[in-house]
């Protein structure tokens, strides 16, 4: 099996900046915990935590090849799961989610990503923001306007859970990491 090492070793050959380095980092912290709430705990806790690492690992570098070479790097280190959910989360290829995997990356990965811009935002970061407040900024289109909202709800749906407690699932993964993601308080 792929380590943790070997992943972020790749991510941080193929992604130079620490925007996107970040992004990477929560969606793997977010996806480890999302192991225990959505699949079978620590068997699947390495393998969904790579996946969130690795799921834009060549976006920066072949923006118009995404994700095909991370899908490619993954197949030849025989993780085909990991490879089959970085591939259906890129919606475009419209790929099949047929495991929990599959639907937890989709639901996790844009919302964390949005979950982090409205920390940015935030003079208390993470640790005052709620789900009613990440709900009243999804319906701003000009905030964080890359965010495809429409991702974020139909990874819920996929999990077949309420939007909110998701939003608050991921906002509480993010908390203890605060610092480190850059998302804690502003001095």
């Amino acid at each position: 099996m792929l380590t943790r090492e070997e992943a972020w070793d790749l991510l941080c050959d193929w992604t130079k900046t620490d925007s996107l380095r970040k992004h990477a980092r929560a969606v793997e912290i977010v996806m480890r915990q999302a192991a225990y709430r959505y699949g079978e705990g620590d068997q699947d806790v390495e393998q969904w935590g790579i996946a969130g690492m690795l799921h834009d690992a060549d976006y920066e570098q072949w923006p118009g090849e995404h994700p095909h070479r991370t899908v490619a790097w993954l197949r030849e280190r025989d993780e085909t799961a990991i490879a089959h959910a970085v591939s259906a989360h890129y919606t475009k290829w419209k790929v099949p989610y047929e495991t929990q995997l599959d639907r937890a990356l989709l639901a996790c990965d844009e919302l964390t990503g949005f979950i982090i811009a409205a920390c940015l935002v935030r003079p208390d970061g993470v640790s005052t923001l709620t789900a009613k407040s990440v709900r009243k900024k999804l319906k701003d289109k000009a905030f964080a306007a890359k965010v495809e909202r429409d991702e974020v709800q139909a990874g819920a749906e996929l999990l077949g859970v309420d939007l909110g407690a998701h939003i608050t699932f991921i906002i509480e993964a993010l908390k203890p990491h605060a610092e480190e993601l850059g998302i804690g308080p502003k001095a």
